[in-house]
């Protein structure tokens, strides 16, 4: 989880499957620091216009954002 909002949607969720089947027991756990601000909506806007994301997801998630957006993700040196 990366902020308290992503804990009350989770924490929601987790007294919704408790209620449903009292056995589940959910595990919260915390993104490091270097992934606090990042979430699937912000380097979905970067790549649609072509951003360097190569360091915050895998290959084969360039690859398939290079596709659905029709752009080439360059990578471009630190």
């Amino acid at each position: 989880m990366r902020a308290v909002s992503d804990f009350e949607y989770e924490f929601q969720m987790a007294l919704m499957n408790r209620k449903l089947e009292r056995e589940v027991q959910t595990v919260f756990l915390m993104t490091g620091l270097r992934w606090i601000f990042t979430s699937s909506s912000i380097i979905k806007e970067a790549a649609k216009f072509g951003g360097d994301i190569e360091s915050m997801v895998p290959p084969v998630v360039k690859k398939k954002l290079e596709e659905k957006f029709n752009v080439r993700i360059n990578h471009k040196p630190s």
